[in-house]
């Protein structure tokens, strides 16, 4: 329809003179013949030329340029019709138009990515099936007024939209209205909201055991242990250790907020990685020691240099070496290895020998207050907050880590910077195995 209204354009103005001439001859040729008589009537021969000529030009021209204006009105219609497609097509959000008896007009290529390409003068529910936005597109075309609900999508993965149907303030080609559907993606802030409130009840959980203690055995010391000083002291070092509990808590909880905030800024300091977690190695031996563990260091003779903050590094290795101490204790041993190529850049490693890790629990070990064994972490003072501190400063980093572990073998993590331009974003995602 638009390829047919340029073509009419295009032609009416290039109608020659001649041609309008040869198709009002007659009126022209009755028009002279009129001059004729009223110049033998004696009316004067620049009033007959005068009369003549304005007659003329008003059948041959004032046709003509009425015809260019209509012309001019539809091509300019038409151009702007063409823009509008062009913006529809331009929205990087799934947009179709469709006509009141449900026909797609257009549909951009994010629709087309998102519920397929539709056939030509295909109706809309060849490719939506969804009862709830066939009934909205149904309330709309009756009623008028644009509405809008939301969609959740189950398979193959778990997505939200937000649909919306409106009138457009057009018609279609065949004369009737013209409606347009879009769909609004949700589902990066549905899961933002799960995730936090799923964070929001854990931690809540997590401050209100201890809470719990502490609150049942101030009471008992109030009551029936007021005068009984082996159970007040006893009382007395379960209470601290739990107000430990909620202070390390806290702690962790504030390091997350903050490790956020920066998350986007890469460090600009240089650390050695070779001196850094030998530092991390001396302040654990003691803890080490006491649970039978050994540690061992595999490092170069020559500093290892990176781009990054000394202080975070310290909690990723310090996170990462204490873990490897108590929930791979069984094994008595712990190594660590730290190694650097000119393609890979640095890596550092850190086995334990411990019972391993179950292979469906792997990938969630970075999961905020995610936990293999509840009564385990927390029997060794744990927060379920390390490992998603971890991942948030190596983030940071432009680092990687890298989890490997077998049951019955033992566990290796393994962290992994950026060779060429420490600092850069590393193309690679984070891996786990």
């Amino acid at each position: 329809m638009v390829d047919a209204i340029d073509e009419t354009a295009a032609d009416t103005p290039q109608d020659s003179l001649a041609s309008r001439v040869l198709t009002y001859r007659r009126p022209l040729v009755v028009a002279a013949v009129i001059a004729l008589l009223s110049m033998m009537a004696g009316l004067e021969i620049w009033q007959v030329i005068l009369g003549y000529g304005v007659f003329s030009a008003a059948l041959l021209v004032w046709p003509a340029s009425r015809a260019a204006t209509r012309a001019k009105s539809i091509g300019s219609s038409t151009s702007a019709r063409r823009r509008e497609l062009q913006i529809i097509d331009a929205l990087d959000f799934p947009t179709v138009l469709f006509d009141e008896d449900t026909v797609v007009i257009r549909q951009n290529s994010a629709a087309a990515t998102l519920v397929g390409a539709y056939p030509d003068r295909a109706a809309l529910s060849a490719r939506i099936r969804s009862p709830v936005i066939l009934e909205l597109v149904g309330r709309v075309i009756e009623t008028g007024q644009p509405e809008s609900v939301e969609h959740v999508e189950r398979v193959p993965s778990e997505r939200w939209h937000e649909v919306r149907v409106a009138p457009v303030d057009g018609r279609s080609e065949a004369g009737g209205r013209v409606f347009v559907l879009t769909f609004r993606d949700m589902t990066e802030a549905r899961r933002m909201d799960r995730m936090r409130t799923d964070f929001v009840a854990n931690a809540s959980h997590e401050l209100r055991t201890p809470l719990a203690s502490l609150m049942g055995f101030i009471e008992t010391m109030q009551g029936p242990a007021r005068n009984d000083e082996a159970a007040r002291t006893r009382f007395f070092g379960i209470m601290l250790d739990q107000a430990q509990r909620m202070a390390r808590l806290i702690d962790d909880l504030l390091s997350l907020s903050r490790l956020e905030l920066r998350a986007h800024v890469a460090p600009q300091g240089e650390v050695d990685l070779c001196h850094t977690v030998s530092h991390v190695i001396d302040t654990l031996r003691p803890m080490a020691d006491e649970l039978g563990v050994q540690i061992e260091l595999s490092a170069p003779a020559t500093p290892v240099l990176i781009s990054g903050d000394e202080d975070e590094l310290i909690q990723v290795f310090s996170n990462l070496i204490e873990n490897a101490c108590k929930y791979g204790q069984s094994g008595r041993k712990v190594d660590i290895a730290i190694s650097e190529t000119a393609a890979h850049g640095a890596e550092i490693t850190i086995r334990d020998y411990g019972p391993g890790i179950a292979k469906e629990h792997v990938p969630r070990l970075t999961e905020r207050f995610y936990r293999v064994d509840v009564e385990t972490s927390r029997s060794k003072k744990g927060t379920g907050l390390g490992l998603a501190i971890v991942k948030h400063i190596l983030t940071r980093h432009r680092a990687r880590l890298v989890i490997r572990s077998k049951l019955g073998e033992g566990s290796t993590f393994s962290v992994k910077f950026s060779g060429s331009n420490p600092g850069a974003p590393s193309s690679d995602a984070e891996l786990y195995q």
